[in-house]
């Protein structure tokens, strides 16, 4: 799926799903230690009582929050976008609905922390409109590592080894993340025991993290 630039609504999957596809590959991250550091010290990806966050401690960050059944506000700022910078002055929250967390994003604005909000209701995302002379909102390059489908199930697969006598891939696994029906046990089966950087993979933390994201069977 290709994110135009500057984004649109349409280049983002369904809320759930793109909650789904982050989750996932955040939980798999998650270790004890880190649970109770607070966000502004972290990196990476992870997920906390406020929501989804990708923070890659240089030139992106974004966060993804739940706000009721169906609904979900996406934020964030990457370098690439302009929106703060325009001549013209661009209203981020302009025909926002009135869940948005206003107090948080205004904060953000005022102090030029922030590059493009997105919000999700009644199964369609939308955002404040843009000049047409905006280049770019930064959403490229902060959401394209989740609207990519293959290449989350990539990254997934890279942290699982082969089933003994079948069972589910990473596809299987991806799409029960997608619809919130994950089953951690079988998933927590299949991880390799060992993350990217050869430090051992921390199994309850990442359940912990899987239930607070609420995509798997046992966390409704």
């Amino acid at each position: 799926m290709t994110i135009h630039r500057p984004g649109l609504p349409e280049d983002l999957p369904p809320g759930e799903a793109l909650w789904g596809r982050w989750a996932l590959l955040a939980a798999i991250g998650a270790t004890t230690a880190e649970e109770g550091r607070a966000s502004g010290y972290r990196t990476g990806l992870w997920i906390d009582a406020e929501g989804l966050h990708h923070d890659d401690s240089g030139c992106t960050w974004w966060t993804m929050s739940r706000m009721g059944e169906g609904r979900f506000v996406l934020y964030g700022e990457d370098e690439s976008s302009g929106v703060k910078w325009h001549a013209t002055p661009i209203d981020m929250l302009a025909g926002g609905p009135d869940w948005l967390p206003y107090a948080e994003l205004r904060d953000l604005i005022e102090g030029y922390e922030l590059g493009c909000v997105y919000w999700y209701e009644d199964g369609a995302w939308a955002r404040a409109p843009y000049p047409g002379d905006l280049r770019d909102d930064g959403l490229d390059c902060g959401m394209s590592d989740f609207v990519d489908r293959e290449q989350v199930r990539g990254a997934l697969s890279d942290h699982l080894h082969a089933p003994d006598g079948g069972g589910a891939d990473a596809a299987g696994f991806l799409a029960d993340a997608e619809a919130h029906r994950l089953r951690p046990e079988l998933l927590l089966g299949r991880l390799r025991p060992a993350r990217h950087d050869d430090a051992p993979l921390d199994l309850p933390a990442v359940a912990r993290a899987l239930d607070l994201a609420g995509i798997t069977v046992s966390a409704r």
